[in-house]
């Protein structure tokens, strides 16, 4: 049993697997349609929503310091997932490259893992989109009944975030119909919060109050970090370009740049709308349902407020695309190497999409987002990322040990400092999450490894190709 947990799948057997055959998912996605989905699923909730959560409750102007830390921590992990992503283009991300490199019981974990993430991650950005969108029918007059805008909350238990339900399930249904057909809308979505982004740093720079940036980090360098654990959420996406790995026409070229591009992009944006937003609102007025837009209200500019909710309902609806895309891509990846039935890994033979993994997750995510708020929601989606990007970290470290043979197109710099150093951040990082957030966190891995012991280790595809070859010797 111990031999099986700890068996890796060889790098040679993901790319066998990824190999394009007749049924395979279908290749369609270059190095421009790659950055764009890293921005459309980077730049959504964490510029959008989170960044005013982090500078109200825990940061204050410092949030900018925070954003600093948090993207370093990810630069150090896209670094590492780029060596992955480029040398094992296959659909599981952080999965596979766990599977080839600590074995399945650790790939499984991370994969499970993956699913918290995406899940969870797609479900809290809904919340928040539904937030903006609300924003933009109160400034036309329409007015949406509070039971039908908000999460279930003490005394109010009669309620549900109808709009966060009804936007998961129209992103399910784009992504059912084909992966050329989402990248073409992501890429549409994407052109116009760039411009929404675009306006908030161009008229925002003028009503920038250098006061409000005074004091500067009001509850300590502990509230600095606390933010950077929370707006973590906001860098989440780069992760989800790997997902995509086998739907991508040059995959050892185009994936690194996709990841490492994007990335690069959003820690600019971030940081500079972060101070914009500081500098226009002193911390403690600042609205965290949504910030920008907030901001702009307060300054009686209420046609820019509108252009920036518009964005942020575009970019949310992006980022939403690109997580529910590679929360199904996870559980192709998982079923098909026999850890879940073989219902989350049939392509759909006219989109040929993983449609049924693509339905479940809009259905379970549509329900989390009408039913939870999203503070807790994205708590939980960070303790999941940085567990993933922990292992990717190391990962990396141990293949160059294990297999040090293997074409890597693109090679981490500086190893082992780089992955040792992401590592370290990440997990830092995790110790600064809240006690109920790790409960909640080790109960989904436990459920997790129920479902492991009592159907991916007996289903193994890996542990079945060893018996056989086991036979085959013996005969």
């Amino acid at each position: 049993m111990r031999e099986q947990l700890f068996r890796r799948k060889p790098a040679a057997s993901f790319l066998a697997d990824a190999t394009p055959h007749a049924g395979g998912l279908k290749r369609a996605l270059g190095a421009f349609d790659l950055t764009l989905l890293g921005i459309g699923a980077i730049i959504g909730a964490g510029i959008f929503v989170l960044t005013g959560v982090a500078a109200a409750e825990y940061a204050g102007p410092a949030v900018t310091s925070s954003f600093v830390i948090a993207g370093f921590a990810c630069a150090m992990a896209a670094l590492c997932y780029a060596e992955f992503a480029a040398m094992i283009p296959v659909a599981g991300s952080a999965y596979s490259y766990s599977y080839a490199t600590m074995g399945e019981l650790v790939g499984w974990i991370i994969g499970w893992d993956l699913v918290l993430e995406y899940a969870v991650a797609a479900a809290a950005v809904a919340v928040g989109w539904s937030g903006y969108l609300n924003v933009i029918l109160t400034g036309m007059g329409v007015h949406l009944p509070a039971a039908l805008t908000h999460a279930p909350a003490a005394g109010h238990l009669l309620q549900i975030d109808l709009p966060a339900l009804l936007i998961v399930l129209i992103m399910t249904a784009i992504l059912y119909v084909g992966i050329a057909e989402s990248a073409r809308i992501n890429s549409i979505i994407v052109m116009v919060k760039l411009c929404a982004i675009a306006v908030v740093i161009a008229v925002g720079v003028f009503y920038v109050r250098p006061a409000n940036w005074t004091p500067y980090a009001p509850f300590g360098w502990h509230g600095v970090m606390r933010g950077a654990a929370i707006i973590f959420f906001a860098y989440i996406g780069f992760d989800a370009v790997s997902t995509a790995a086998e739907e991508v026409i040059n995959p050892q070229r185009d994936l690194p740049i996709g990841i490492l591009a994007s990335l690069f992009v959003c820690t600019a944006l971030y940081i500079i709308v972060a101070a914009i937003l500081t500098g226009m609102v002193p911390a403690y007025l600042i609205d965290i349902k949504a910030p920008l837009a907030s901001a702009f209200v307060l300054r009686g500019m209420n046609f820019v407020a509108g252009i920036v909710s518009a964005g942020a309902v575009a970019g949310l609806t992006s980022v939403m695309l690109v997580l529910l895309l590679g929360q199904s891509r996870i559980f192709y990846a998982i079923s098909r190497d026999g850890l879940l039935p073989p219902a989350f890994s049939k392509v759909h033979p006219r989109f040929r999409t993983p449609y049924i993994p693509t339905t479940i997750t809009g259905i379970a995510v549509g329900v989390t987002a009408a039913l939870l708020p999203i503070q807790e929601i994205a708590e939980l989606t960070n303790i999941g990322t940085l567990f993933a990007f922990v292992l990717v970290c190391l990962g990396v470290w141990i293949l160059r040990r294990v297999e040090p043979d293997l074409k890597r197109p693109f090679r981490t710099p500086l190893v082992p400092a780089v992955p040792i150093l992401g590592a370290l951040f990440c997990g830092y990082l995790m110790l600064q999450l809240p006690m109920v957030t790790w409960l909640r966190f080790f109960l989904w891995m436990g459920a997790g490894m129920f479902i492991y012991f009592g159907y991916g280790r007996f289903h193994s595809r890996v542990e079945a190709d060893a018996h056989e070859h086991k036979a085959a010797s013996a005969g």
